[in-house]
């Protein structure tokens, strides 16, 4: 009897989560979201994890990580993490969009889940999801993207959600950064999710990665690279630098 089992790795924000799942069950799940740098907390994690459960790495079926948009440093050591790991195990790699895996901590929610990450400049990382009910689904519910991630202007990202007419849940480190503008522009019923729920966590990317995993959405560890959405502030100031010199 096949058995599943899924690594997942997230360090696309200000958290860092490792969790194993296997099948129905989550058999571990390390989250930290305090003040030290990804590089200085992920193996350890993972390392620590293995050592609680007695993980044999070379058990696992797949490595899941949260793919992007977000932080461009945090999405580096986690995709080098993953890549390391899955090449050297001779294991894919299950990319999972970071806004995604957000929307699925809110599993069951029938409005408009809607995760927001600051990108700065009054900007988000976003997108809308909701969950169906579905009889043909073991669960009872069908996850469905209304809209997939995008980077926007929170004022635009307010009146899309507004158009949908629907109740929305807010969650994501941005909640905090632009919880007043939200408040002032939306017009449809609202709320923002609890501590227990409102950050990535790499329980959500690992089962959400089984489901993808069943649909072959699997690729090489040599072709797997983060997804950023958009130019880091980096490259943005040395184009306007260029595009500057060149008029």
């Amino acid at each position: 009897m096949f058995i599943m089992k899924i690594l997942a790795i997230d360090s696309s924000g200000l958290v860092a989560g490792i969790a194993v799942a296997e099948e129905d069950r989550l058999v571990a799940e390390y989250t930290v979201d305090y003040k030290k740098t990804h590089s200085q907390t992920l193996l350890p994690m993972l390392d620590e994890v293995k050592k609680m459960i007695e993980l044999d790495l070379s058990t696992i079926d797949a490595i899941a990580v949260a793919a992007g948009p977000g932080s461009f440093t945090g999405l580096r050591i986690g995709s080098a993490t993953a890549k390391g790991m899955a090449g050297a195990l001779d294991k894919p790699i299950i990319e999972i969009p970071t806004i995604d895996g957000m929307a699925y901590n809110l599993f069951g929610f029938e409005g408009v889940i809607c995760p927001i990450m600051d990108a700065r400049r009054n900007q988000v990382y976003t997108g809308f999801y909701t969950f169906e009910r579905n009889e043909e689904e073991e669960s009872g519910f069908s996850f469905r993207i209304i809209r997939e991630q995008f980077a926007a202007d929170i004022r635009e990202v307010t009146e899309q959600l507004n158009e949908l007419g629907k109740n929305v849940m807010f969650l994501g480190d941005g909640v905090p950064v632009f919880a007043q503008i939200i408040k002032e522009n939306m017009r449809v019923p609202f709320g923002f999710a609890p501590a227990n729920c409102n950050r990535q966590h790499a329980s959500s990317v690992a089962v959400l990665a089984q489901k993808y995993y069943l649909e072959g959405k699997t690729v090489k560890a040599s072709r797997h690279k983060p997804e950023y959405l958009r130019m880091s502030q980096a490259e943005r100031e040395r184009m306007e630098k260029e595009n500057a010199a060149n008029r």
